[in-house]
């Protein structure tokens, strides 16, 4: 098994002597982190095998109840469209209520909300079967999630990866999605630099082309230059459930790289869910900092002008 810094970063060798083991005889890629490829790193992008990824989608839906699960929209057949407003998260903010933080300041189980979801990634590499958190957020193509970096390059681009929006009790109401392409700030590729623990995934409906996510699940606007301190919440699928957790405080600036927000009590599988502004904007991702953060804080890179960067080439390329 893999240990982790807070429980959230995933593929730090424990059984050190196997791992070197695997690597040594020769599995591919398949060692330490997984199913992973090089992709581009000078560039820190990665344009999917598409076989790869439908395989990945199919392992994904034998693990799910599949769209329209216990009453659930699917996603080709009910949009949704439109940003998504905080009103009515756990934590956040409540119907004409105003936003409150949570009390007392520890995650606890959430509402699922369609344009946040569990980040699955399929096969022999020793995580759970989600083991990272992910949400939508608005692009001209309307098929853009954003996560943490660590959750999608580690010694390489994972290649096994399906994101499943609105995740619950193993129902998949608007999908399984997988990537077209992957992007990460080549400092990240580099040497892990928290202060780039971002990634941009744009997706597809396997098997469904035509298909936009955004249009299924709605979106979050993305904020950059956040001004902090400021009201918000965090949402992320811990990787040992099957719901989402919430917690809601004042997120305040950790140095001008970082954003903080302290809720005790946000495990493992969380890392790359999103830091929502109290009017559903979303200012950070779960990462950076320690892999995350320890147990009573959570950090994010800052989104300053080089994650608007990443984003602008993101929806560009």
């Amino acid at each position: 098994m893999f240990g982790t810094v807070r429980g959230r970063v995933v593929g730090v060798c424990v059984l050190a002597g196997i791992c070197c083991a695997l690597v040594a005889v020769g599995v591919g890629r398949l060692g330490f982190f997984g199913h992973v490829a090089d992709g581009d790193p000078a560039r820190g992008t990665y344009v999917q095998d598409a076989g790869l990824a439908d395989r990945a989608a199919a392992a994904v839906e034998e693990l799910t109840d599949g769209p329209g699960a216990e009453g659930a929209p699917d996603a080709g057949t009910r949009p949704l469209g439109g940003t998504v407003p905080a009103e009515g998260a756990a934590g956040g903010s409540g119907a004409g209520g105003g936003w409150r933080a949570s009390e007392p300041l520890e995650a606890r189980t959430a509402p699922t909300e369609p344009a946040i979801g569990a980040l699955f990634s399929p096969g022999l590499d020793w995580d759970g079967e989600h083991h990272c958190s992910g949400s939508v957020v608005h692009s001209p193509g309307g098929d853009l999630v954003v996560t943490a970096a660590h959750c999608v390059y580690q010694s390489g681009f994972r290649t096994n990866l399906a994101f499943v929006p609105g995740y619950r009790d193993g129902a998949a109401p608007y999908g399984v999605w997988v990537p077209t392409r992957i992007e990460v700030d080549p400092r990240w590729v580099e040497s892990a630099d928290p202060d780039h623990d971002v990634a941009f995934v744009r997706v597809r409906r396997a098997g469904q082309p035509g298909l936009r996510l955004e249009d299924a699940t709605g979106s979050h606007p993305v904020g950059f230059r956040p001004e902090l301190p400021a009201p918000a919440r965090l949402v992320g699928y811990p990787n040992d459930a099957e719901q989402p957790l919430g917690c809601a405080n004042t997120a305040e600036a950790a140095g001008p790289t970082q954003l903080r927000l302290d809720c005790a009590d946000v495990p493992n599988g969380t890392s790359g869910g999103p830091v929502l502004s109290a009017a559903g904007t979303l200012i950070g991702v779960i990462g950076g900092r320690d892999g995350g953060g320890d147990e009573v804080t959570s950090y994010s890179s800052y989104f300053g002008e080089d994650t608007r960067a990443l984003y602008e080439r993101a929806v560009r390329d």
